[in-house]
């Protein structure tokens, strides 16, 4: 019994050392190298986005990048996300718990690069900025400006609630913080970076900072923080290196972010990069033994509203709602050439050998589903709020979806109809027919209105938000008419305006009504599984939508392409009866839908 005892308190003192073991873990900026435990550390970090991930799929994506070669998972956190309306924090329901994911990532014994924001970029809407904010008609965001920091703050604050304790100083896997993102891209505030690394550190977060910036003296300048590493976006030669060193020569920097692949736009090609770029860039910074983070080894996907847009060369360019990023593990969570070769190449560079790479999430086809009308938006209109003039969609309080502005036409009844400026998508309806479009994208603002026998012509134009701007200068991209309309240069005063969030409950809840000719449909069509998988949901013989399956809102989808199927993942179906419901801005006849095991 003695004997017994003595062994069960030899057992128990193990596992007090090894949980003040990891509490005494250490992570340090030395003067050119990161310090683990005091000892030069090569950082090699995969990056993934919870937000963009479903739960159930966190840890065999984790453990997709572990298997690769990654003692590093970075994280962007998408404020947007979890605060959607003003001091309403979630960091609880769906994929929003940060906390439970990066005690998954702790678990496999992997290190964290918390990327915070509260901008962050990312191809997410509005760089995860939250749109409340735009309700504010002169809010400066990215600044001093009072306001836009009163929410800063009460952000970091919450969210430093959940991620305090897992730092590394606590005995967590957290062992830097970024400070913004990128923001020498964006503007010189340097007060706005310092206050932020501040409010931090007065709310508890004391591991190392870095910042994340192209590797450009004015960029690095901009963006840099006394005392955080330099991050480099991307570091991909000495040169790189020796600017972000001539910038600040007394902390290590790193190449932040690496890019295996690239983003995507509607109505482009598919962006796909060649493996050798990726490999020459890390064989690089492995042999020089510097520190990294792809971005993104995982994409995933912008489900629901949440793609992002950009605002380049081309104007206004949405995101798909397809995150793949051509990255090693595509979306569906498999590995790629990519990942095979990068697997190879840091495989190469250890003495131990690297984990199995975990099996894939099991995939699905489902037959043909037919989909047949069964109501029309117009049919379930909400009340509607006078305005003058057209307002944006935050002037109405809300943040996503569509929205009908409606007038009756007096004076001029027929001619150019201009709009001063549509984000981002209108169809326009005259008496009830259906006239045309209008694309921001391709820089459209005006179409002709027929003339017509109806003494008070009424006019309808039903617009969709497409993501909001998520990097440089365009940041502030309200949604909706943003402007004016005019028909001949006479302004059209004394609208109606009715908002459609288009939310889950408001789309569940819809009711049949008697089919019209007249676009703006929903579809509805149901199928039943004997066994749940992973599938790709192909809407090749729709026009411009978004789809639902069992109130999960998959996304956008648009036959300009090149995305035509939306990622399903096996835990939003059910073993037996399914429902599909699809809002079509141009579709008026029944169409099938397939399930696919690929995204081509």
């Amino acid at each position: 019994m003695r004997k017994v005892i003595v062994m069960c308190a030899m057992a128990l003192l193990c596992c007090i050392v090894m949980v003040q073991g990891q509490a005494k873990h250490s992570f340090a900026l030395g003067k050119s190298e990161f310090l683990l435990d005091g000892k030069p550390y090569q950082i090699i970090s995969g990056e993934m986005h919870p937000a963009r991930i479903p739960k159930e799929y966190w840890k065999h994506r984790i453990q997709m990048a572990k298997a690769m070669g990654c003692n590093t998972i970075a994280a962007y956190v998408f404020w947007n996300y979890h605060e959607q309306e003003a001091g309403q924090f979630d960091f609880t329901t769906e994929n929003r718990n940060i906390a439970e994911f990066i005690k998954l990532v702790q678990a496999e014994g992997m290190w964290v690069l918390l990327r915070p924001g509260p901008y962050v970029c990312a191809e997410w809407e509005f760089g995860g900025l939250p749109p409340y904010l735009l309700r504010i008609p002169d809010i400066k965001v990215r600044c001093m400006d009072p306001r836009y920091m009163e929410a800063t703050e009460r952000y970091l604050k919450a969210l430093s609630e959940q991620v305090k304790g897992l730092q590394i100083t606590n005995g967590g896997p957290i062992i830097m913080v970024q400070v913004e993102n990128e923001y020498g891209s964006f503007g010189n505030d340097k007060a706005y970076l310092y206050k932020l690394k501040q409010l931090w550190e007065q709310d508890g977060i004391n591991v190392p900072f870095y910042t994340a910036d192209g590797p450009v003296a004015p960029l690095l300048e901009a963006g840099g923080v006394p005392g955080a590493a330099v991050g480099l976006d991307s570091g991909s030669s000495e040169g790189d290196f020796a600017a972000a060193k001539k910038q600040n020569p007394d902390v290590p920097s790193f190449s932040s972010e690496s890019y295996p692949g690239w983003l995507t736009h509607w109505g482009e090609k598919w962006a796909r990069p060649d493996k050798a770029g990726i490999v020459k860039e890390v064989k690089f910074l492995m042999d020089t033994k510097r520190s990294f983070n792809l971005y993104v080894i995982h994409g995933g996907t912008n489900f629901g509203f949440t793609a992002g847009a950009n605002s380049g060369g081309k104007g206004y360019e949405p995101d798909l709602t397809s995150y793949d990023y051509d990255a090693p593990i595509n979306e569906q969570g498999n590995a790629t050439e990519k990942y095979m070769a990068l697997r190879e190449l840091i495989g190469s560079y250890s003495k131990k050998k690297l984990p199995v790479i975990p099996a894939p999430i099991p995939t699905i086809t489902i037959p043909s589903i037919q989909l047949t009308p069964f109501t029309s938006v117009w049919e379930h209109l909400p009340a509607a709020v006078a305005s003058v003039q057209p307002k944006t969609f935050e002037a109405y309080g809300q943040d996503y979806g569509f929205m009908v502005y409606k007038t009756v036409l007096i004076g001029h009844k027929s001619g150019k109809l201009d709009i001063t400026s549509l984000h981002d998508y209108g169809t326009v309806f005259l008496n009830g027919q259906y006239v045309g479009k209008i694309d921001r994208r391709l820089g459209e603002h005006s179409i002709e209105l027929p003339k017509t026998d109806v003494k008070d012509p009424v006019l309808e134009i039903l617009v969709e938000g497409l993501g909001r701007i998520n990097f440089a200068q365009e940041l502030i991209d309200r949604k909706g008419i943003t402007d004016r309309v005019t028909l001949n240069g006479m302004i059209l005063m004394n609208w109606e305006v009715y908002g459609l969030p288009m939310k889950n409950d408001f789309v569940q809840q819809l009711t049949a009504s008697d089919k019209t000719n007249r676009p703006g449909q929903f579809f509805k069509g149901t199928f039943s599984l004997a066994t749940t998988g992973d599938t790709y949901l192909d809407l090749s013989a729709f026009k411009k939508g978004l789809v639902w399956v069992n109130g999960h809102n998959l996304g956008r989808y648009w036959e300009i392409g090149p995305q035509k199927r939306l990622y399903c993942p096996a835990t939003w179906l059910n073993k037996g009866a399914n429902e599909i419901v699809v809002f079509d801005l141009h579709q008026l006849d029944a169409a099938t839908v397939t399930g696919e095991k690929t995204l081509e």
